[in-house]
């Protein structure tokens, strides 16, 4: 009794042997295959070039991806430019707050932003933009990182103009370098539930916290 090749067997021995199709060159010619298109059945030959024609379709797709990320980052790193060209300016301690909520909203066409900072200098401590919320502080304290999400119970939050209809906010710890505590933060809302989602990368926003924790020092004590 003749034992027959199991179908692993036959793999194994094809890649070992890859000179064996084109010694038998009418095997291949009968080798008849399904296709994936319409379930016709078609040559080994039709076949491979259909799978190469369907791996080319992939490799398209994902330059044109590659592609729209790029100008997408391009886009955000020329915002990110123009808002620290904004910052260099010269303004009065006092005006920074206001300035980078501005600067923030023009250039990153963010709908509402707004800053509240604590442990500011004496001088500062009327000023419209102190705030001495324990929650905030405490919020801020936790986290080094920015923090994306749905805006309903988020610190911050009530702080901004219409607060009512953000669905989505990112909030930006404030600290100096090093520091473990924070001396502020900084909100960002968009009615937009997928501006700010959980899962948006935050690397951006990481550097707009650290530029505008840097730009603000001026008024901490």
């Amino acid at each position: 009794m003749t034992t027959q090749p199991d179908a692993d067997a036959i793999a194994i021995y094809l890649q070992q042997h890859p000179e064996f199709l084109e010694q038998h060159p009418d095997i291949v010619a009968g080798l008849r295959l399904t296709t994936a298109l319409g379930g016709r059945t078609v040559s080994l030959q039709e076949r491979q070039v259909e799978i190469l024609r369907d791996k080319i379709r992939q490799l398209e797709l994902k330059l044109a991806a590659f592609m729209r990320n790029a100008s997408g980052n391009e886009l955000i790193m020329a915002n990110l430019h123009q808002w620290t060209l904004q910052l260099l300016t010269d303004q009065a301690p006092a005006e920074l707050p206001a300035a980078l909520v501005s600067a923030t909203q023009s250039c990153f066409d963010v709908p509402a932003a707004t800053i509240r900072l604590w442990h500011t200098k004496a001088e500062f401590a009327h000023e419209d933009f102190i705030l001495d919320d324990e929650e905030a502080r405490s919020f801020a304290d936790a986290h080094s990182n920015p923090v994306c999400g749905a805006a309903a119970g988020q610190p911050g939050t009530l702080w901004l103009d219409d607060a009512a209809s953000m669905q989505s906010v990112a909030l930006l710890p404030l600290r100096k370098p090093g520091a473990e505590i924070c001396f502020g933060l900084m909100v960002l809302g968009s009615p937009d539930p997928q501006r700010f989602a959980a899962d948006l990368a935050t690397d951006i926003l990481a550097r707009i916290s650290d530029i505008a924790s840097a730009r603000l020092q001026p008024l901490i004590d």
